[in-house]
């Protein structure tokens, strides 16, 4: 029996990845890598072979009332209007190859799996078999593949359909979470 496949993207939004963003930490390191067309190869061939496709963007509602006020990264997001539901910031890149059939989910953390649905839809749709890509690195993705590791998930971490403030920062964490994951490129999916 085959494994049922999902492909998670996480965090290709504009407040993190665009040079307009307020936060864009990952605006380089993403263009060096190729990461956004990268991520839209690795979605072009998860709907052609008939996997979940898993969109996640970080975001508070406007009032933040789900920002954690004490948290070295969220903490000061109200205070700049960083990371709000209803403004620029949480859209996906325009250069996101975004479909209708893609499932949406809103974070209100680093780990999707944390205050979301994420595991009643992997499980309604029997999926087994994580392929995870977007940023940063070494916050979304650690967190990710670490947390369907430890839910029993089979794990694949695209590499180059990541990636992080820097090239060093990025293969610290690929290098981490070669321990718990597949490591492939995105045109390694086709073998």
């Amino acid at each position: 029996m085959s494994n049922k496949k999902a492909l998670i993207v996480i965090d290709f939004i504009n407040d993190i990845c665009h040079p307009k963003g307020k936060i864009p930490s990952c605006v380089s390191h993403s263009i060096e890598q190729n990461a956004v067309a990268n991520a839209n190869k690795a979605l072009s061939y998860a709907r052609e072979h008939n996997w979940l496709t898993i969109l996640v963007k970080v975001g508070f509602e406007s009032n933040y009332h789900a920002q954690p006020k004490t948290s070295p990264i969220f903490g000061q997001a109200h205070e700049y209007g960083v990371l709000s539901l209803d403004e620029f910031g949480t859209d996906f890149l325009d250069e996101l190859d975004v479909c209708s059939s893609d499932f949406v989910l809103v974070k209100p953390r680093i780990s999707p799996f944390y205050g979301t649905n994420l595991e009643a839809v992997l499980r309604a749709n029997k999926i087994d078999e994580l392929y995870i890509s977007g940023v940063s690195t070494t916050w979304a993705i650690e967190a990710t593949t670490r947390e369907a590791h430890d839910r029993d998930y089979k794990v694949t971490v695209i590499e180059d359909a990541c990636a992080a403030a820097n090239k060093v920062e990025h293969n610290q964490s690929i290098e981490t979470l070669s321990t718990i994951a597949d490591i492939i490129a995105v045109d390694d999916l086709e073998g």
